[in-house]
């Protein structure tokens, strides 16, 4: 019975051990290698884009940003690996990347398969583009419309549902790339092109004519993007989600690029616990004490995040609308650092 009971105490030890050991392991693997390999998308305005130097800017570019300076304290150790949306999974659970930074829809099925969702960064809903000259108003006005959309996207599903629940008929246009798909809408092969409001506003950007094309107002799924991380490192899933949590609060607490370095001289608990002048939090993270203000150096709060990429400060110009914090209108909120 002793040998049976000794037996049952290691299996357990070892069983409640190895989520901490497994949980160093990506952590490691990052700063081993010197950089964070990031999935982005192959080029969507605001989130994650390229210029024809190769520079990347986007929210989606911003969080890969900040988890490189919570880490390295430098924003620039990160190589950015684009993905189709087809791909983006694979290339996650293989290692290929160690975080998906991509304009990523958070669903159950998703959450379950592929990996866990660590926040969301940017509260969306699925819309319809046309042009001007069909005199379309309402979605409801679709009715036999060719539409354009791509694969491997929740963006198949909500159209069909959309469709069949207002008993309207329509012809599925598909293609594997963002690109290719905006191309086709643009070249007059569909009447319509749907996706994530955000990307409708991003995407018209690479228009021949952008003016000659008007997003319509019916918002018809739920889709919250966020980042993803690989199951099985509890630490490395803590690490991510706290580094976008880290940017809400900062924003919460009046915390910038601009005035971070007076703002950690302050003595109110909830800053002196954010930058570790008081008690040790991002060391039980597995960072350092100053991860707060790190990332907010490097990036900015999430405020400046947004304003920069996708809003007043960008070409896209979208409201923050339900991005805005809890306490100014939105539904953007953060546990509390301590």
């Amino acid at each position: 019975m002793k040998r049976v009971s000794l037996a049952l105490t290691l299996a357990l030890a070892t069983a409640i051990a190895a989520p901490s050991a497994r949980a160093a392991d990506t952590l490691q693997a990052v700063k081993d290698r010197g950089k964070l390999n990031c999935g982005v998308s192959q080029g969507l305005p605001g989130f994650s884009n390229p210029d024809d130097k190769g520079n990347w800017t986007g929210i989606d570019v911003d969080v890969c940003r900040a988890v490189a300076a919570a880490i390295f304290n430098d924003p620039t150790k990160v190589a950015f690996v684009p993905l189709s949306a087809k791909d983006r999974f694979a290339a996650l659970q293989s290692g290929e990347i160690d975080l998906l930074s991509r304009n990523t829809t958070w669903t159950l099925s998703r959450d379950d398969t592929y990996g866990s969702f660590t926040g969301v960064t940017y509260y969306d809903g699925q819309g319809f583009m046309v042009k001007k000259s069909l005199k379309v108003n309402s979605a409801l006005e679709l009715n036999s419309a060719s539409v354009c959309v791509q694969t491997g996207t929740t963006t198949e599903q909500n159209l069909a549902d959309y469709f069949k629940a207002n008993n309207m008929k329509y012809e599925v246009i598909a293609f594997a790339g963002a690109d290719e798909t905006v191309k086709a809408y643009d070249s007059g092969r569909c009447d319509v092109f749907t996706t994530d409001m955000s990307g409708l506003y991003a995407e018209r950007l690479k228009l021949a004519n952008p003016a000659d094309h008007v997003v319509l107002p019916e918002i018809i799924s739920k889709e919250p993007l966020g980042p993803m991380v690989r199951y099985g490192d509890d630490k490395w899933f803590n690490i991510v989600k706290w580094t976008l949590f880290a940017m809400i609060n900062a924003e919460e607490m009046g915390v910038n690029q601009k005035n971070v370095d007076e703002m950690a001289k302050s003595d109110k608990p909830e800053l002196k616990r954010a930058f570790g002048t008081d008690g040790n939090l991002g060391e039980q993270l597995g960072l350092t004490k100053d991860w707060f203000g790190r990332i907010v150096k490097a990036v900015g709060n999430y405020g400046e995040v947004y304003e920069r990429n996708v809003g007043s400060g960008s070409k896209l110009q979208i409201a923050r609308g339900l991005n805005q914090l809890w306490n100014k209108g939105g539904i953007q909120y953060a546990p509390p650092i301590r």
